[in-house]
Formats: structure tokens, C-alpha cells, sequence
């Protein structure tokens, strides 16, 4: 059966799961290598450095790292806002008070998340960040950026857009996920710049 629709989509699950598979065999000494030089080069981005709010996500398995980013932000005295998922798929925040404020969360059949442990503030806390540190499977040379597919973040920046909200959206990734082309779909976004381990590549 044929789904004329959304002929993108056959497309972006193929590469999805090419791409995780290659994440899946990295191995830890790399991935912790990988956080570090994520961190230094992310740090260095004027939009982080003249921000008061940026709203991000704790890392799990073998995604690009965040947490030593999350406590230098932290440590500038930077607000840093963490997803927690809800049951719609859609995502609440509340504020990252260091590494035991996080709690693990399963949902379902998918993957455990680390979520803020603290006071839920809305979906809509997310339309006052400066900077949106977005999770990703892969980056265009147009910026374009492939997700997991669960939508929670197409959500999130329809509700900026809606918002009239223009934060720096920032992907971060490791070296060979910086791809020539991602399928798109009308609502994808780009993104600003895209972060990896050997430095930063902005978008126009």
C-alpha cells in the first residue's frame, strides 16, 4: 500500500535508523570524549554566552553528550530549562538545579529520560528562552534538521512561532551527522548552527 501523502516519511525512517545504528556502536570513551569538546565549542557561541534562559535536554544512551555543557551554563549563572515529556507527546520544563535534581523517567515502551525532579512550569516557559538546544538525528547543508520522529519538538517550535518567540535554535551532533540533505516535510524548521566535536557551522 502506497501512502501518497507524506512521501517523505518512508525516506526519514530509513535514515533514522541508519543513523542510530551508527550512534548505537560508539563507544563510551568516544561518546564522553565527544561531550567535552561539545561543551568547549558550544560555550564559545555568542547566543550562549549573552543568554539569561536557554532551554535544553539531558543526553541518554549514546547521544551527543549535554551534561557537562548543562553544568558550565549553570555555573555562568544561565537558567537552563528541561523537557519532561507528556503523555501527548507535547513537553512541559522546569529548571536544571544540577545533576541529583534529575529524576528517570520511563515512558512506556520507549527509551528512560532524565527529567527535571522540580516544579512543572508549562509548555509555554519554553517561548522565553534565549537560546533552544535542540536534540537531533542529523543537519543539512540548509540547516534542516531530522528528529527522532515523535513530533515533541516540531511542537515546540510551532508554540515559538506561534508565540511570536525567536530563540537561537541550536542542534548538537557528532561530526559525520552533518549531511548534505535530510527529507523535509513543510512544517520542519532550520536550525541556526549546529554544534559537534571538531567545532560549529552556523546556517544563513
Amino acid at each position: 500500500m502506497r501512502h501518497t501523502g507524506r512521501p517523505a516519511e518512508p525516506d526519514k525512517r530509513t535514515l533514522r535508523r541508519e543513523l542510530l545504528t551508527v550512534r548505537n556502536r560508539l563507544p563510551e570513551d568516544d561518546v564522553r570524549a565527544s561531550a567535552t569538546a561539545l561543551a568547549g565549542w558550544a560555550l564559545q557561541l555568542p547566543e550562549l554566552a549573552g543568554a539569561g534562559t536557554v532551554a535544553a535536554y539531558v543526553s541518554v544512551g549514546s547521544e551527543p553528550g549535554t551534561l557537562a555543557l548543562l553544568d558550565a551554563l549553570r555555573a555562568r549563572g544561565v537558567r537552563v530549562l528541561l523537557p519532561a515529556l507528556l503523555p501527548d507527546n507535547d513537553l512541559d520544563w522546569g529548571a536544571y538545579a544540577g545533576r541529583d535534581s534529575l529524576a528517570r523517567v520511563q515512558h512506556g515502551g520507549k527509551m528512560a529520560l532524565f527529567e527535571p525532579a522540580g516544579e512543572r512550569l508549562g509548555p509555554d516557559a519554553v517561548t522565553g528562552a534565549d537560546v533552544v538546544l535542540l536534540p537531533g538525528l542529523a543537519v543539512d547543508a540548509r540547516g534542516m534538521r531530522l528528529g527522532r520522529g515523535g513530533g515533541s519538538y516540531d511542537r515546540v517550535l510551532a508554540r515559538l512561532e506561534s508565540a511570536g518567540a525567536h530563540p537561537a535554535l541550536v542542534v548538537l551532533l557528532y561530526d559525520s551527522e552533518v549531511v548534505e540533505r535530510v527529507p523535509e516535510e513543510p512544517h520542519d524548521r532550520p536550525v541556526h548552527a549546529v554544534v559537534t566535536p571538531s567545532g560549529v557551522r552556523r546556517f544563513g
